[in-house]
Order: structure tokens, then sequence, then C-alpha cells
């Protein structure tokens, strides 16, 4: 059964394949979209109950054993993590053919879908440090083919500064695994793992290790490496914004709870103290983009940060709860910010415009547009019942019981400025009399709510089930905790 870590990742690889042949035949790429999305969903579903119940699945690829071999590694983190991106994916491929879309279905919109899918999967399974290079490089690829379909200005402007900050910090990345291979001779997770406790070089493992934060929260938009994401992640169409929003800032951010929870764990009071001012610093300046804005694309990029803070938070702490509440609030993060950009897209499509100021009395044409857009504001501030607020107060009880009372505080007034700052399209987009849309007409949402329904009832359920996920969060929050669960898992030592 080891060969179920692969499909994840063949499975999209051989979907995007099979769509460039019908690049021109745009309705049977839907189709075909829809299909293998479908397919990919279910199977990592399957493989996601298989992990906890049989345990973790490890691939030696060639029948090199491990460290030797190039090793595909899925255990309860990786597994969630891929089965909340195919969810996603699905939502998107069923939202996308009323997305209009207009020329871009035919420029391989659909292919370069399926390859950023396939690079996502593949850097949270991979147990090999270069490979999760390489992926995130497939990913990125894919994304600079997404960003610059459709070709105007702004987003020409936009895709190249989005191009050439990845690209500085992949070639810091491939510096950074070289360092770290001259140190301890391997590129296997689990090795270095092993390794980084024998080497009697500490102060340059330690100077390594920041180094590929550096990256990787270039990768997640942390304070003050952010100044690159916002409008970035505005100018695609909402489908690219959604994928983008949702999937690669948490591929940064799962790099950075792997690394920190497995390899660099020796001076954890210089880094996981950094990680925790960065944590608050994050939420601040994040929130305060939010608010500062009136573009309503804007103020849910710009919400992408302070949610980056709160999972960071976490992985500072490094204890249960702590951890507990990176994974939910990642989870959580990941499926709401979807329904959220798929939302604004929405709102702008028939408002003809992202301006809020220009907007008002959509409640009255739109009311099932409004009220989704209200109970995904209390979702992503993280108000009791819902899943936001089971992620928030497992981090806010790791906060207190280290006495890291300063970062809670930081946390529960940013929590309040996010709900006010997504409410604030509700109250100015939707309130009104019906006179305040002028002439613009009625237009058809067919097609668009009803993957966002999915999204966000599913999101609803993470919070008002919590009594039944928690237990497999909490237990892949126990196998964080432990890194030789992990090592002896892959060197079956």
């Amino acid at each position: 059964m080891s060969n179920l870590a692969v499909l994840p990742i063949i499975i999209p690889l051989i979907s995007a394949i099979i769509l460039i042949f019908f690049n021109q035949k745009v309705r049977v790429s839907r189709a075909l979209t829809k299909l293998f999305s479908l397919i990919s969903l279910a199977t990592a579903g399957y493989i996601t109950w298989h992990v906890f119940d049989k345990g973790t699945i490890v691939m030696e690829t060639g029948d090199w054993m491990a460290p030797y071999g190039i090793i595909l590694v899925m255990d309860g983190l990786a597994a969630v993590l891929v089965l909340t991106t195919n969810l996603i994916a699905t939502a998107c491929a069923f939202y996308a053919p009323h997305a209009e879309l207009d020329k871009r279905e035919n420029f391989y919109f659909y292919p370069f879908f399926f390859f950023l899918i396939t690079g996502v999967s593949g850097a949270f399974t991979t147990g090999d440090l270069f490979n999760l290079f390489v992926f995130f490089e497939v990913l990125l690829m894919a994304s600079y083919g997404l960003i610059v379909l459709g070709g105007g200005k702004v987003q020409l402007r936009e895709s190249l500064k989005y191009l050439l900050i990845n690209l500085f910090s992949s070639m810091l990345f491939v510096t950074a695994i070289a360092f770290l291979y001259s140190v301890v001779g391997t590129v296997n997770m689990a090795q270095i793992a092993q390794r980084v406790q024998e080497v009697d070089q500490q102060g340059i493992l330690t100077t390594i290790g920041i180094l590929l934060f550096f990256v990787f929260a270039t990768k997640a938009a942390l304070f003050p490496l952010y100044y690159w994401l916002p409008k970035s992640y505005i100018v695609p169409n909402p489908v690219i914004s959604a994928l983008f929003g949702a999937l690669l800032t948490k591929v940064g951010i799962y790099s950075i709870l792997r690394v920190f929870s497995l390899i660099f764990i020796h001076k954890t009071e210089l880094t996981h103290e950094m990680f925790l001012w960065i944590a608050g610093l994050s939420m601040i300046f994040g929130v305060i983009g939010a608010l500062s804005t009136s573009n309503i694309k804007l103020i849910i990029a710009y919400n992408i940060i302070p949610a980056i803070g709160f999972i960071i938070l976490g992985i500072g702490l490094l204890n249960p709860d702590g951890i507990s509440g990176t994974i939910y609030y990642l989870i959580n993060d990941m499926i709401i910010k979807s329904a959220l950009f798929l939302l604004v897209g929405v709102i702008a499509y028939v408002a003809g415009t992202s301006d809020l100021r220009k907007m008002g009395g959509l409640i009255h044409h739109y009311p099932m547009l409004g009220w989704l857009l209200f109970i995904s504001a209390l979702v992503l501030a993280g108000l009791p019942p819902f899943s936001g607020f089971i992620g928030k107060l497992l981090l806010l009880k790791g906060a207190f019981e280290q006495g890291e009372i300063a970062i809670a505080i930081v946390g529960l007034i940013t929590s309040l400025l996010i709900l006010y700052s997504v409410i604030k399209i509700f109250i100015n987009g939707f309130w009104g009399d019906k006179e305040t849309m002028g002439d613009i007409p009625k237009k058809s949402t067919k097609g668009l709510l009803g993957p966002i329904v999915i999204l966000l009832a599913i999101s609803v359920l993470l919070g008002v089930g919590a009594e039944f996920f928690y237990p497999s969060i909490e237990s892949i929050s126990t196998y964080l905790l432990d890194p030789e669960i992990y090592i002896d898992s892959v060197l079956k030592e």
C-alpha cells in the first residue's frame, strides 16, 4: 500500500498532461477537469482514512531504501493538507466555468491548474529537502503561467514582481540546502534530523536554519516579507486568487512547521522566540493593511498575513496546544480563504467594481451572497462555534500556558479588527436602498455560489463538529512534537 503516497502527485500530473491535448475544446476541458478533481478528492479522502487507520505511509521510489532514494512520506499532517488541497481544487474546478475566464481557458488554464495541484501535493508529501525545492519550483512555474493569463498592464507588472521575489527566494533555498548537505551529508529530512543531533557545529546549523526560515517566510508572506503578496494575488481571475490565497502561502508555512519541528529544534530559545515576535508583527501589519483599503479583493488578500501570523504563533510556542491550534487553524484558513476570494469575485462581478465606496444595496438583489459573506466573516474572525474559534482558542491557550500574555492580547485584538475589516464589506456593500445600486442590471450568479456554500459548510462543520475532528488533530500534534516517530517510520530503525 506504500504506492498510495504517490497518487496525489500522479493523478493531477496525468490530468494536466491529458488536458493539454484538449486545450481548444473548452467544454471537454471543463468536464474532464471536474471529473479529474473528483477522482483526486476521492483518492485523497481514502488515503487520509488509511493513514489515520493504519499509520504513516512511506514510499521508497525505485526500491531505493531510505535515505538513499527519493522518499514520499504520507503522515497525518501531509494527508489532511493534501485532502484540504483537493477539496479546494474541486470547488474551484466547479466554479471556474462560470467565472468569466474569457479567453484564459484557451491558454492552458486547466493544465496549469493541475500542475499547481501537483506541486502543492508533492511539497506536502516529500520526505526529501531537495525535492521540497523541486516541488516548490513545479508549483511556482504553474503559478507563473496562471498569474499572467489575461495580460493586462497591472497584471504584468504584479506578475513580474511576483516572479522576481520567488526567483530570489528559490536561489537562496537551493543555496541553503547545499550548505546543509555540506554539514550533514544528506538531504533526507529524517536523516538530517538524526544527524543534526550528532554534529558539533550548532552555530552553523542555526545559521542555515535561519536562512531556510527566511526562504519559507518569503513564500509564506510573513512580516516583513509580505510586501509582494497583496496586489499580486488580486490581479488574476478570482479562481486563481482563491488557489493562490489558499495554497501557496500555506506551502511556505507548512515547510516552516515541518523543518522547525523535526530538524532545527536545538536552539528553540533563539528560533522559536523569533517566531513569536514575527507572529505578532504579521498580525498587526496585516490587519492594518486590510483596514486601510476600500478594494474588497485587497481586504481579503491582506487578511492572509495576520492568518499566517496566527499559524506561526503555534510553531513558536511548540507545545501541544500551540501545534494543535496551528494545524486546526491552518486547515480552516485554507478553506475559508478560498471561499472568501471566490465570494469577493462574485461581489465584484455583480457590482461591476471592486471599490467598496461605489457599492451599496446589494442585499436586495443578492441576499444569499450577502449572508454567505457575513458567515464567512464570523468564521475568519474566529467567533464561536466556528472552526476559526477552535484554532484560535487552542493557540491562545498555548500562549497563556507559556506566559506569552502580550502575544495573546495582540491575537485577540487582531481577531476583532479582522472581523471589522470583512464586516465593512457587508455593511457598506450590501446595506442601503435599492436605488444605491443605480442602473446596474441584475446579473446571474448561477453556478458561482454552490462551490462557496460547500466550502463554507465544511468550515462550519469543522467548528460545530470539533469534538469529532480534534482527536485526529491532537494525534498529529503529538506526532510532530516527537521527531523520533518520524525518523523511525522513515528510516525503519
